[in-house]
């Protein structure tokens, strides 16, 4: 059995000929079977092997890790902008925790003012360090880093500043912002399916895995295991906190993604606070969180990025994380859009996570003591997501602003007013030109892509393939897995035609979906959507058209009949008769 990514993958690669060839802009992933794979595949979950234990002075003094002393003392002039790495202000919050009924001090560790805008510049960098001082690494060699994209940032930096080359691979549901970044940085980007498993050939951690087999000069930094990630937050972000605060912190508060930020933190906090309180922030559909009860959910997936994840890193200690919060989409976005708006954070999707936890658990703290919440990296990355109204009413987080007396006839409309069709589907392993013939005989322009269990995986659509034969990504052999388009839009049934109308003002086409509830077992259920149609600019101009209250007037006063009037539109003029 071959594993799903074979040689037909294209990506942006580097060459393996040589230690330093110029980046060749194609490489292909060489065939592996599922049984090689297995034999090479390096779990990001092995049980650690760190000793360390809360305490335990004397089982302490052998530590075998390199440590950095803390200077809290920037150079006046820095030697390159790896020094703007750490010492990241510390601010207090002064409207939102009002709002909650929070009586202690809330202070926000400002980690976007870090030189690539996150906390993840503090671990590439220091795996950078590590690895130099280790000898495993060389000007010209090849840093490959799965990622959901800010320690790729953080990476991608110093490597751009220290002279290596960098692969990032990341999930396809981050950001744009951050891949044009990461290229900005000279980095190349290979990304990879949402769905894909963790330890999946296809997931962003096998595929690493499998460039860095190839790839000569390379290696994986693995922040999953490797240790310089809590030690860059042990060393660093937690003796920082301590010298802002005199060493008074009652409670600390921070997201967990890989883990190796709320690791170090807890360790070093709790040496030198011994009653301060730590609180992990987990959202729904992960599993990081303990007790494992509070992890069960219908959710699959979330919107929130870097934070989260289907299994248990080894740089994440657990032990330390006195108490867990698991947070919504809903709640985390529209923290993060008031962070902006009411404190002037400019901070990224996790951090409106991260502070709405705090709200919560900073409730019962009394007014002389302090709250410390880690606002882990910045709105750059989300330019076209969270700040964006009309992504966030896609996805029904907030509700467009409609002024009385401005409502059009139709905006009330639901998506069922409308003549749907009910669309064709094809399976991922079709050959394009497969898919091609199809749209020529249906006189389609997109397909949607679903998988065997019925999920939708995307569209693939004409603009897309013609758009990579000509630039020789693919060929008429190709299967559609390699051009799925995954930026399309989605809208439900219950969707109004308003809601649609704002949609399809920045795109051609809209898939129409229903969620469907699948148990599989009495207590253990997952959401899966089903395809009703595709909508299109066209569909929403042939409704209003036809049903304009002015054209049916017409009819009305010629003697014609308007049986094939619009239900929708007949039922609102039935009841303004009345």
């Amino acid at each position: 059995m071959k594993c799903p990514i074979e040689e037909d993958m294209s990506h942006e690669m580097p060459t393996r000929k040589g230690d330093n060839k110029k980046m060749s802009k194609k490489h292909r992933l060489k065939s592996m079977s599922m049984e090689e794979f297995s034999d090479r595949y390096v779990r990001p979950d092995i049980p650690t092997r760190c000793k360390w234990m809360l305490h335990d002075e004397e089982n302490n003094k052998a530590d075998p890790h390199h440590h950095i002393k803390f200077d809290p003392m920037p150079p006046k002039i820095m030697p390159n902008i790896l020094h703007n790495i750490g010492r990241t202000p510390l601010v207090k919050l002064n409207v939102i925790p009002r709002e909650f009924g929070v009586k202690c001090e809330v202070l926000v560790k400002c980690e976007f003012f870090n030189a690539g805008g996150s906390v993840k510049d503090r671990i590439g960098y220091r795996m950078v360090l590590e690895a130099e001082k280790d000898g495993k690494i060389k000007p010209g060699d090849i840093l490959i880093e799965p990622t959901s994209g800010n320690t790729g940032i953080g990476i991608a930096l110093a490597a751009a500043v220290k002279g290596y080359k960098c692969i990032i691979v990341m999930p396809e549901k981050m950001s744009s912002e951050k891949v044009n970044v990461l290229r900005a940085l000279g980095a190349e980007i290979v990304r990879t399916p949402n769905a894909a498993s963790f330890d999946s050939p296809e997931s962003h951690i096998g595929v690493a895995q499998r460039l860095n087999h190839e790839l000569k000069n390379s290696i994986i930094l693995d922040q999953y295991r490797n240790p310089g990630n809590p030690l860059a937050h042990y060393d660093g972000t937690a003796e920082e906190i301590l010298y802002q605060c005199d060493d008074k912190v009652d409670m600390l508060v921070a997201s967990a993604g890989t883990g190796g930020t709320i690791t170090g933190l807890s360790r070093k906090l709790k040496e030198r606070v011994p009653d301060i309180e730590i609180v992990g922030v987990d959202p729904l559909g992960s599993i990081l969180a303990e007790p494992e009860s509070i992890n069960e959910s219908d959710v699959t997936f979330y919107e929130v990025e870097g934070i989260g994840y289907d299994f248990i890193p080894t740089v994440l200690d657990r032990k330390d994380v006195d108490s867990w919060v698991k947070t919504h989409d809903k709640d985390s976005l529209l923290m993060s859009r008031n962070l902006i708006r009411k404190e002037g954070l400019l901070c990224g999707g996790s951090c409106g996570a991260t502070v709405w936890a705090a709200m919560q658990s900073a409730k019962k703290l009394r007014e002389d003591q302090r709250c410390v919440v880690i606002l882990a990296d910045s709105v750059r990355n989300y330019m076209t997501k969270f700040l964006d109204d009309d992504w966030m009413a896609e996805r029904d987080f907030i509700k467009h602003d409609i002024s009385p007396g401005e409502e059009e006839w139709w905006w009330s409309h639901k998506m069922t007013a409308l003549d749907l069709q009910t669309p064709l589907t094809v399976v991922p392993q079709m050959k394009c030109q497969s898919a091609i013939d199809i749209m020529n005989k249906e006189t389609f322009d997109q397909l949607p892509v679903v998988n065997e269990g019925g999920y939708v995986l995307g569209m693939v659509t004409l603009g897309n393939l013609m758009g990579k034969m000509v630039s020789g990504k693919i060929t008429p052999e190709s299967t559609v897995s390699e051009c799925i388009y995954d930026q399309f839009k989605k809208v439900s049934l219950s969707s109004s035609l308003y809601e649609l109308s704002r949609v399809l003002d920045r795109d051609y086409f809209a898939l129409v979906v229903h969620c469907q509830k699948l148990y599989s077992d009495l207590n253990k259920s997952s959401e899966k959507q089903i395809i009703f149609g595709i909508v299109t600019r066209m569909d929403l101009l042939n409704y209003i058209t036809k049903n304009h209250p002015d054209v049916n007037k017409d009819k009305e006063s010629d003697g014609m009949t308007t049986e094939n009037e619009c239900p929708a539109h007949r039922a609102n003029k039935t009841e303004a008769a009345k």
